[in-house]
This record gives C-alpha cells, sequence and structure tokens, in this order.
C-alpha cells in the first residue's frame, strides 16, 4: 500500500519567516526611490485616517508616500555612518519615530512645504482623543433621530425618553469638557450630533536633499514617540 502525503514530515528550519521577503522588496523599492527622487521629506501624521491619507496620495501621485515599518524603514536608508545608503540619510532616519511616514518627491522645498502647511481636514475624534471644546446639549425633542433611536441614546447615557413617538433630553446633558480625554461613548455622542473635535494633517519632521546630501531638521522629535518605536520593536522582536 503506498505511503500516505500526508505522513509527510516537515522540517520548520527549512520554511521562510513570514514577511522577510516583503520587507526585503520594500528596502530595495526605497533604495531605489532614493536613487529617483530629488527630495525626502519625513511627514508627522496627527490623527491618523485612511481616508484622508487617500486624498494625499491622489495629490501627490507624482511623488511616493511610504507608511511603513520605521525599523525596515530606517534599515532601508541606515541608522549610522557605516551602513548608510547615502551621505547623511542616517541623520534622516532617526526621525523616524511615532507615526510618520517618508515622501518621496522631486518638486521644491518651497511647493512642499506650503501645500502641507495648508492641508487640513476635520474629522469625527476617536476614543482617546481630548475634546478641543466643551458640549452641553439641551433639554428638548431631538427629532433628528427616529424613535428606534432612542434606547441606543439611552445606552450611551443619555436622559432620553419618547414623548408623543419623538426622542426627547429630558434635561440638559454635558457630553464633555474641553481638554477631557474622550471615551467610547462619549466619542460615538459628539458623532451621532456631528460634532468633529479631530484635525487630520501632516507636518514635515525633516527634509534630505539627494543632490547635496543636506539634511534639515524642522520639528524636535518627541522623547515619547521614541519610547514608543522602542516598544513596538520589541513587541516585533518577541513575535
Amino acid at each position: 500500500m503506498p505511503k500516505s502525503k500526508r505522513d509527510k514530515k516537515v522540517s520548520l528550519t527549512k520554511t521562510t519567516k513570514k514577511g522577510l521577503q516583503v520587507k526585503q522588496n520594500l528596502i530595495l523599492e526605497l533604495r531605489k526611490c532614493v536613487d529617483t527622487y530629488k527630495y525626502l521629506f519625513i511627514l508627522s501624521v496627527e490623527n491618523m485616517r485612511n481616508n484622508k491619507l487617500k486624498d494625499v496620495r491622489n495629490a501627490w501621485k507624482h511623488s511616493r508616500l511610504f507608511f511603513g515599518k520605521n525599523k525596515v524603514m530606517t534599515v532601508a536608508l541606515g541608522s549610522d555612518p557605516c551602513n548608510e545608503y547615502k551621505d547623511n540619510l542616517h541623520k534622516f532616519s532617526k526621525c523616524l519615530k511615532g507615526e510618520v511616514g517618508i515622501l518621496f518627491t522631486s518638486r521644491s522645498e518651497k511647493e512642499v512645504k506650503g501645500w502641507f502647511e495648508q492641508f487640513k481636514d476635520t474629522d469625527f475624534a476617536r476614543a482617546g482623543n481630548k475634546a478641543t471644546y466643551g458640549v452641553v446639549l439641551d433639554e428638548g425633542p431631538l427629532e433628528q433621530f427616529t424613535h428606534s433611536m432612542e434606547p441606543q441614546l439611552r445606552k450611551l447615557g443619555l436622559p432620553t425618553a419618547l414623548k408623543k413617538g419623538v426622542v426627547t433630553l429630558l434635561s440638559d446633558y454635558e457630553v464633555c469638557k474641553e481638554g477631557e480625554t474622550l471615551t467610547p461613548e462619549q466619542a460615538r455622542v459628539l458623532k451621532l450630533f456631528g460634532y468633529q473635535m479631530a484635525e487630520f494633517k501632516l507636518i514635515i519632521k525633516s527634509m534630505w536633499e539627494a543632490e547635496t546630501g543636506e539634511f534639515k531638521k524642522y520639528l524636535e522629535e518627541d522623547e515619547k514617540s521614541g519610547d514608543e518605536m522602542e516598544e513596538e520593536e520589541e513587541t516585533e522582536n518577541a513575535e
């Protein structure tokens, strides 16, 4: 009787590490961009929203925008003078901390700075964001909601009831105070009532010029962001 293929033993030492090829391809692609474009900019993100980032990518189709693992991008550019891909890139890669990306472009420094300084977009805040202003809802009917929404509003903490089929707030209700860290329930209430407190924007941290190798820093790194990156790397190594 022929031996079943299901009984075949596979040595784990021969398996490739998951994602290794993807990382190697990213490193090669990043280095190719270094050779192609005139400028590299590190962009720090505030209130990340994928749909807003898509708008940025569409506006900068003539360039390349990478948001990946900081550690992998650092390997591609170099972490010190001995292994940097080109002169002074190790200084540039030291700014890869926190939630950041790299813009590769041949547009001028003035054009890049001007565009990103003007580009801002508001969105609804999420749990963990800070309230930019206080919100108090006035007592009375909430005619923008259907009667089926009343149980959900009550579950979120609002003192509501149905009066003649209309959702009604039985008393004034303070949703949040300015500077307060929002809970999931508060964020949900603010969204239901249309209050947008989050501002999506990209801030330029630093620049590197290919022709001269000049490195320029615009924004000082946040020490907390560096700690967060180290924790991220420790987690990745543990996995």
